[in-house]
């Protein structure tokens, strides 16, 4: 079956870095009096009509704890130019329940936000739910709203990419030229060159990589095996894994064996015990701490590195190569990965109000200053100091972004192929069992 959900121009326009929402976990409400109930007012819009300032309060869920200040500091600007509060919670970190259950969970009870995080798969989770935001001014400033036949029901809220997250500094004291990372061969080489050099470099690991299932399972789940659906696919020129994929989970075992052989690669060169048990707050930190010369998270993780005490004492230039377990693989994964939906409520007026508010210029000098984005949106022409902002950039001017497809398989299916890449880290499963497992595990939940 074909991709029935469409992100709106997946490819470059004039786009920029924003960071992920990609981290599993379990709730944690961070709002409270001085911060959490900040918010705004509502008469900045032309498109929505002006939502009371007294006594209005919406309320967001956020799915990224790495920025769970910021939005509140984004909160306080906006009641404190409109008047209307902004009530932010936060889920996100290390733990398994994601901010999918938690608004499974709000719905159940009756307590659904008014505007949400979402990934494209989301979507159809909310279908007949979300308000079409089509009419919105916004819309026509940017190239990346999630569009379906329910109308425009996602407002993007940041660009990122990821393939293999790197220390500039590290490869370059060991004479390696992160351009030429674009074959299993020239990672394998550059892998044994800083595995040789490991003393000499202070590295615990060449890789920092966690594939716990019930810590990291979003991240292998989603993000590795995106790489398997896109690497070295230019965005919007094809889909052909991802098609296999929704034809009733089938795949391709030739590229799935090449995708495995390069991940065992790096379970060669990676911290065992981080691999599997670690969480992602540790595996994050050791390459902040400069311990690890690669990293399995993409740009998302600026937001972290900046803000740990030990990249501040010793800050180091950053960028991402690309996952190339096949020769002459040179992209990343990249474009909009997350969005607000607004829930069709009793705040709809005040929702819409809020997010015109966030497409503009004030609201979007936080997101570039404190959050590291880089904004989707034209009419924003500042750019972020993110480690990762200049690589995402150069990836998307040189028209080297693939698709994101991975946000678009079944949803859930994420914990099912994470169980097996902790099965392989662990040495349950050599190559050719990974493989098989995969196929299995793909074919069973597509047929559900």
């Amino acid at each position: 079956m074909k991709m029935k959900r469409i992100m709106a121009l997946l490819t470059a326009g004039t786009m920029a870095f924003m960071l992920a929402a990609c981290g599993g976990s379990t709730s944690s409400d961070t709002s409270s009096s001085s911060s959490g109930d900040s918010s705004a007012s509502s008469d900045t819009t032309a498109s929505s009509d002006s939502a009371s300032a007294d006594g209005t309060t919406i309320e967001l869920l956020n799915g990224k704890p790495e920025i769970d200040t910021q939005l509140q500091a984004l909160a306080d600007a906006y009641k404190e130019a409109t008047g209307v509060t902004v009530k932010v919670t936060t889920v996100g970190g290390s733990n398994q329940a994601t901010a999918s259950d938690t608004l499974k969970k709000d719905y159940q009870a009756g307590t659904m936000p008014d505007v949400f995080v979402a990934e494209a798969n989301q979507f159809e989770n909310w279908k007949g739910m979300l308000v079409d935001l089509s009419g919105e001014k916004w819309v026509s400033d940017t190239n990346y709203a999630f569009t379906n036949d329910d109308g425009t029901v996602g407002f993007p809220c940041y660009i990122e990419g990821w393939g293999l997250a790197y220390n500039a500094d590290v490869l370059e004291k060991a004479g390696i030229d992160p351009t030429t990372l674009t074959s299993p061969d020239a990672y394998k080489t550059a892998f044994e060159t800083l595995e040789s050099k490991k003393d000499e470099l202070g590295l615990t690991a060449v890789v920092a990589y966690g594939a716990n299932n019930a810590n990291l399972g979003w991240s292998t789940g989603t993000h590795l095996f995106g790489q398997y659906l896109d690497a070295g696919i230019i965005s919007g020129q094809d889909s052909k894994y991802f098609d296999l994929l929704s034809d009733g989970g089938k795949i391709d075992e030739q590229r799935m064996t090449d995708f495995a052989n390069f991940i065992d690669l790096i379970q060669q060169h990676c911290d065992k015990d981080l691999a599997t048990q670690g969480t992602y707050d540790q595996e994050t930190a050791m390459f902040a701490q400069g311990k690890a010369a690669f990293v399995t998270q993409g740009s998302w993780f600026g937001a972290n590195l900046t803000s740990s005490d030990d990249y501040k004492a010793a800050p180091f230039k950053c960028g991402i190569a690309p996952f190339a377990f096949e020769d002459g693989i040179d992209t990343i994964c990249g474009g909009a990965t997350g969005y607000w939906a607004c829930y069709n409520g009793d705040n709809v007026d005040a929702a819409k109000a809020f997010l015109q508010w966030c497409s503009e210029a004030d609201a979007q000098k936080i997101f570039v200053e404190q959050c590291g984005f880089n904004s989707p949106f034209n009419s924003i022409t500042e750019t972020s100091d993110d480690p990762f902002a200049a690589a995402i950039v150069s990836y998307r001017d040189a028209n080297k972004f693939s698709n994101m497809n991975t946000f678009m398989k079944k949803d859930g299916l994420q914990n099912e192929t994470g169980q097996v890449f902790e099965d392989f880290a662990k040495g349950n499963l050599d190559v050719a069992a990974f493989v098989s497992t995969i196929s299995q595990v793909c074919q069973n939940y597509y047929a559900k």
